[in-house]
């Protein structure tokens, strides 16, 4: 048996009765141009214009400038203000120096101007007040006696100054100052040393000279010491010593009246002579040597008579010692063949007995004296020997510059 169907009791809503109820009447007519007019007001008013960034970044940038406060406006102001300030003051110095380089280059009649370094700042209130915190100078190249000077520098301090102005000053007064003075041995080695003998540091006052001295045709070797010091106030003295010359590994030549010094034979020297009968003889052959070398004459005549004698005689050691305490310098001019015999040339014997201490010491000498100047006065504080040179430390008061 088939359900029944049941039928439903609220039927549903007609969707075209509900359309029908949403409608509001009959369209109102408009006339075509009054609907042309109204579209094309509205395209009027939504017209596309491009964006006019730049004056728009304008007035941002100043409005924001102008946002500033007063106090940030007036410390930027004063920054550039003082820039430019401190820029003129750096040109009014620079000018400043090179005038003053330009007027002790010819005052003191250099090869070139110096270097002039103003200190403090600021100047031009220095300049107002016609007084300089501190004036260094530099001077490459100052001759001074029989060498050149590396570098001399200066520093002076509270200078006062006789100006009417930038342009207008017309000396200086210096209370007080300190430098350096510079001597290279680069220099010493081409002014002494003619490219033969060279100057070293050694400690902190010696100076050791080594090369070679040409002495009548030979190239003698030529070693000496010179110890650096202060003369007076103003002055460098040197003090040669330990000056030897060494002819070849036969002998050595050291000038001066002491014992010790004059021409001897080196170890070598007196080796040979045990070894070459022909010098043996030769030297023992002359009674004035063997006298001054204390060998009796009995020990003589058995050597000179007998190579056996000869050999124990030359071959011990106290003649070793008796033969390097003999000078040959006096027995050079009497005895001219007896040394040929010996390897010695005459003549050069001849030219060493010239060489006296005084003129070796001279060709060496390192020696100079600051000048003295007319108003005030310089010393000398302090020697040292350094590894490029030799440095002076001065000090100076009362000077003064110009008028």
């Amino acid at each position: 048996m088939r359900t029944p169907h049941h039928l439903d009791a609220h039927p549903r809503p007609n969707p075209y009765e509900e359309l029908a109820a949403l409608d509001d009447g009959p369209l109102e007519e408009t006339p075509l141009d009054e609907f042309l007019a109204k579209e094309h007001d509205a395209g009027a008013e939504d017209a596309w214009t491009p964006p006019d960034h730049r004056r728009g970044g304008r007035r941002r940038r100043k409005n924001r400038f102008a946002g500033l406060p007063l106090a940030v406006k007036a410390v930027v102001g004063l920054v550039v203000l003082a820039s430019f300030t401190a820029l003129g003051d750096r040109w009014a110095v620079l000018y400043a120096e090179h005038r003053a380089a330009d007027t002790l280059k010819d005052r003191l009649d250099l090869a070139a101007a110096p270097e002039v370094e103003i200190g403090g700042f600021p100047f031009l209130t220095q300049l107002a007040d016609k007084h300089l915190d501190s004036v260094k100078v530099t001077v490459p190249d100052v001759a001074a006696d029989r060498v050149s000077l590396a570098k001399v520098s200066a520093t002076a301090h509270d200078v006062r100054l006789d100006a009417d102005g930038l342009t207008s000053v017309r000396g200086a007064h210096v209370p007080r100052f300190d430098g350096d003075v510079q001597l290279t041995f680069a220099d010493l080695n081409r002014e002494l040393g003619a490219s033969q003998v060279t100057f070293t540091g050694e400690g902190r006052d010696r100076v050791r000279a080594d090369g070679t001295l040409p002495v009548a045709g030979h190239n003698l070797r030529l070693r000496a010491e010179a110890r650096i010091r202060r003369q007076g106030e103003r002055g460098i003295a040197t003090e040669i010593g330990r000056m030897r010359l060494d002819i070849g590994d036969l002998a050595t030549y050291r000038p001066g009246t002491r014992a010790s010094e004059g021409l001897h034979l080196t170890p070598k020297g007196t080796a040979d002579l045990a070894r070459e009968t022909r010098k043996a003889k030769a030297l023992l052959s002359v009674p004035a040597i063997v006298r001054r070398m204390g060998v009796p004459e009995a020990t003589v005549r058995e050597a000179l008579a007998d190579d056996g004698k000869l050999t124990e005689l030359t071959g011990s050691p106290r003649f070793a010692r008796q033969a390097a305490r003999l000078n040959l310098i006096d027995l050079a001019l009497e005895n001219p063949d007896v040394m040929r015999r010996l390897g010695l040339d005459p003549e050069l014997l001849d030219s060493l007995s010239g060489l006296t201490r005084p003129v070796l010491a001279d060709r060496l000498s390192l020696a100079f004296e600051l000048p003295e100047p007319e108003q005030g006065d310089v010393r000398l504080r302090d020697v040292r020997v350094e590894e490029d040179g030799i440095r002076v430390r001065v000090s100076g008061t009362g000077l003064t510059v110009g008028s």
